[in-house]
């Protein structure tokens, strides 16, 4: 089965097209036959970029205004007689969605039909900066693509595992009754991806490990995962809480945010933007949100850089600590995203003083992880691995895409695990 994948953003679609199926799944055999992206949407530079393993890149600038025009152009390439992949569109089995926002109506992924499309749409209150570019891929996609059928695969659904004591917040119940108001967790489809490749690399079961996932690129965030369920994640009602990130603050004292008002004489729309554009690495180092160029700045001796780097691995040491004694043991640490992948020193400093866990660090395997490989980095001894694995949420939604119409997707829910109304 041929699977188009799409992920639309507010002026970008991404898109990958994977051959898998229930059999491949089974063997970690699927493939990415193509991936590619349109940016700048709306502008009359748009770019659209198709790379197919084993060429050179393609590139085109075009005037793209819309959405719809996205993804026609890509549907067009995607057929092209020197650059494409595929000889017509009607080789494409499936379409599947990354769609942020399932609110609490989702614990899966699911067909999308007009009754799930409403359920969405109702949950943009709640992600009213994603759900509706989604639900435009979901409507280009049906007038392109006709009967295809198309899925749903929610970054909230594999947290809806998660017990009330983990997701209820210590305000006025009501507020969770009438508004929603709740922990619902983000990078859902890349904790599971990685979770699940750990249990492989290690040879054992997913349902007898205690797994934390580290998802660390400009957003942040961490899982603790038991048994294969998602028990608790750093993220919370929005991206915006947990760890400190590229431009986001993070936890902070909730009475901050009145006070910040009062004293600055700001709007909401002001403070709003201070949390989530102007402050975490950016705010605290005053230089950049990328890591690399804080790193860079900390080997230069930049004061600000160094807290920077500090604040961010103390966090994410804090949170491997809160997940190991929320689960009772552990069994495995693994790191992803760019930052997660990537940085040497971000894996060494989160890691440091874990002795006492049964957590040994393998400096120098640590040192020379190879690019996109899934990697033990903690030495033979250690109780607990530590690992890095390449996240591919892409083939998440494909995967989940095939299960669903196969009729064999699991709900992430567990039974019980309900707050009362």
């Amino acid at each position: 089965m041929k699977v188009l994948v799409l992920n639309c953003g507010s002026s970008s679609v991404k898109f990958q097209v994977i051959e898998t199926s229930l059999e491949l799944i089974e063997t970690n055999s699927d493939r990415t036959l193509a991936r590619g992206a349109v940016e700048k949407i709306g502008l009359s530079d748009s770019r659209l970029t198709l790379e197919v393993p084993g060429r050179k890149p393609y590139q085109e600038i075009a005037e793209i205004l819309e959405h719809r025009a996205a993804i026609e152009h890509v549907l067009r390439v995607l057929v092209h007689a020197t650059h494409g992949v595929l000889t017509h569109v009607s080789e494409i089995d499936a379409v599947g969605h990354r769609v942020v926002h399932g609110g609490e109506r989702f614990a899966s992924s699911v067909l999308i039909t007009p009754e799930v499309e409403s359920m969405i749409e109702d949950c943009v209150v709640l992600a009213p900066l994603h759900n509706p570019h989604n639900l435009r891929g979901i409507e280009a996609a049906r007038s392109l693509l006709g009967d295809v059928p198309q899925v749903a695969v929610f970054d909230t659904a594999f947290h809806q595992s998660m017990p009330p004591a983990a997701f209820i917040y210590g305000l006025p119940y009501e507020l969770y009754t009438r508004h929603h108001i709740r922990r619902y967790g983000f990078h859902g489809t890349s904790h599971r991806f990685v979770s699940i490749r750990t249990g492989k690399l290690l040879g054992r079961p997913l349902e007898e490990l205690r797994i934390i996932t580290c998802h660390l690129g400009n957003g942040c965030s961490m899982n603790a995962i038991s048994g294969g369920h998602s028990l608790d994640t750093s993220m919370g009602f929005t991206p915006l809480e947990g760890l400190l990130m590229g431009t986001r603050s993070g936890d902070i004292d909730p009475a901050v945010i009145p006070w910040v008002m009062a004293m600055e004489e700001i709007t909401l729309s002001q403070l709003n933007a201070m949390l989530n554009k102007h402050s975490g690495i950016y705010g605290v180092s005053g230089i950049s949100s990328d890591l690399r160029d804080i790193e860079a700045a900390c080997a230069a001796g930049n004061p600000r850089a160094q807290l920077a780097l500090d604040m961010f691995c103390y966090r994410i040491k804090k949170y491997i600590g809160a997940y190991a004694a929320a689960m009772g043991s552990l069994d495995a640490v693994t790191f992803t995203g760019g930052i997660g992948e990537n940085s040497v020193v971000t894996r060494e400093r989160s890691l440091s003083g874990f002795e006492f866990l049964g957590l040994e660090l393998d400096h120098e395997a640590n040192r020379s992880v190879p690019k996109g490989a899934e990697v033990v980095i903690s030495r033979p001894t250690s109780r607990v691995v530590a690992l890095v694995i390449p996240t591919n949420e892409e083939r998440v939604i494909a995967r989940d895409t095939v299960r669903v119409l196969g009729g064999v997707m699991p709900s992430f829910a567990v039974p019980g695990n309900e707050a009362p109304r």
